[in-house]
């Protein structure tokens, strides 16, 4: 019972296709030796015609099997692995190792000592043993690389590099997994510090947590990575290539900067001077009406007009707003001190904390731009959507900016903030009726 137990279960754990392509292919070639010995018996008989018939049969039978069974085996075996590139180099220590066994074998020829040859074949073993198990310790392990949903720059985030050893008997030592940098281009690496993997047992994956931080916005690429290995002694450093292409979108940083505290008042001032709510503030008055609350009669200027009059207060959340970021980016100013390029993302990191004080308010968000439009719901929806154009937003030439500002003056009952980096005193006068300007550049 103990033996079916173990054989159901190692049934059960198998590769049940390749087991019966490999019985199919086993039982196919035995078959055609049995033709082919039966040619070989009926050609000493002098029967050509079977002598024929068998012989092709047997041939026929064997291209099948390796045209058709050999390719699916072969995917299933550690033999594909073979064919992987190796890149390698000799380390420091292995060139010491060498220039040792070359003065061992001057040694070994000018005196014929017996022992000197020995010890120089053991040595030139080591070495051989040395690059063999290292390829062996490289073969077989893949690569899989998981980043957060959400990065933003300047902030430290944790990113999982898992190593999966798919070699059936043999486990991987001392493994290090470093990102590829293209020559001649300089672009951060996703994996600015290689990662260490001590052990890797047969048939099984590891996981190592590494710390990632993304000092600007954008879109970080990296096409490839490398696992590196000196096992066992360190005389050659062997390094396998993995073309693994990830992304990694960094949205502009959201911590409020001194900029951000300057205009915050101003944005949320001009917000409830035109929103109505059940906020604090006294906003207007107005007529009573049947379906208003006593609590809100104003009963001093209803004994003054001679008739109820109720008070409306300022929204104090809730907000309804068009966010509105300007991407033409005009020519430097020198009355700021920056350049042309620092001044842009400082616009895009002010717009981007002004939307999302918004999303930790909770208020109803729109925003538009120059080939975005994300429309009016609640910032807790829509807020990456936001993020990721300001992620990847670019700067555009100065040209018809104004007329772009000025159709967003077409719909006056929609209060917006737009996030500028243009000098104060170019805006159309149109836009500052319903809107309130942000100058990135003051």
């Amino acid at each position: 019972m103990k033996l079916q137990a173990s054989l159901s279960n190692a049934w059960e754990k198998a590769d049940r296709p390749g087991v019966r392509a490999f019985l199919l292919s086993m039982l196919a070639l035995s078959v055609a030796f049995l033709l082919a010995l039966y040619s070989g018996a009926a050609a000493r008989l002098g029967s050509i015609g079977l002598t024929s018939a068998s012989a092709i049969t047997a041939l026929v039978i064997a291209g099948w099997v390796g045209v058709t069974l050999v390719p699916t085996l072969a995917k299933r075996t550690p033999l594909r692995w073979i064919g992987y590139r190796i890149e390698y180099r000799v380390t420091r220590e292995g060139w010491i190792y060498i220039a040792g066994i070359i003065l061992v074998a001057l040694a070994a020829i000018n005196t014929g000592n017996n022992l000197l040859f020995l010890i120089l074949a053991c040595l030139i073993a080591t070495i051989l043993m040395s690059g063999i198990l290292s390829s062996v310790t490289l073969a077989g392990v893949e690569m899989r690389l998981e980043l957060p949903e959400h990065i933003f720059a300047g902030q430290t985030v944790r990113g999982t590099v898992e190593l999966k050893n798919e070699k059936l008997t043999l486990p991987s030592f001392s493994l290090r997994v470093e990102g590829v940098r293209k020559k001649g281009v300089e672009t951060a690496a996703l994996l600015p510090t290689p990662v260490y993997f001590p052990y890797l047992p047969r048939l099984e994956a590891a996981k190592q947590s590494v710390p990632l931080q993304f000092s600007r916005r954008g879109l970080y690429r990296q096409e490839a990575f490398r696992i590196v290995t000196r096992f066992p002694f360190g005389f050659l450093q062997k390094a396998r290539r993995l073309d693994l292409k990830s992304e990694a979108l960094v949205y502009p940083s959201v911590e409020a900067t001194q900029e951000f505290m300057d205009v915050l008042a101003g944005i949320h001032g001009a917000i409830e001077s035109i929103s109505k709510g059940s906020g604090q503030d006294l906003y207007a008055l107005r007529d009573y009406q049947p379906t208003d609350s006593a609590r809100y009669v104003h009963w001093k200027a209803s004994a003054r007009l001679g008739s109820l009059m109720v008070r409306e207060f300022a929204r104090e959340d809730d907000y309804r707003v068009l966010l509105v970021f300007d991407p033409h980016n005009p020519a430097g100013s020198s009355k700021t001190g920056t350049s042309e390029t620092e001044r842009f993302e400082q616009s895009v990191g002010l717009c981007a904390t002004i939307a999302w004080d918004f999303y930790e308010r909770g208020s109803l968000l729109q925003y538009r731009s120059v080939g975005a439009d994300v429309p009016l719901a609640p910032s807790t929806e829509n807020i990456f959507a936001v993020l990721r154009h300001l992620a990847m937003v670019e700067a555009r030439p100065s040209e018809k900016w104004q007329s772009w500002l000025s159709d967003l003056a077409a719909d006056p009952a929609t209060f917006k903030i737009v996030v500028t980096s243009q000098a104060r005193g170019t805006i159309p006068a149109e836009v500052w009726n319903t809107s309130y300007v942000v100058f990135a550049a003051e």
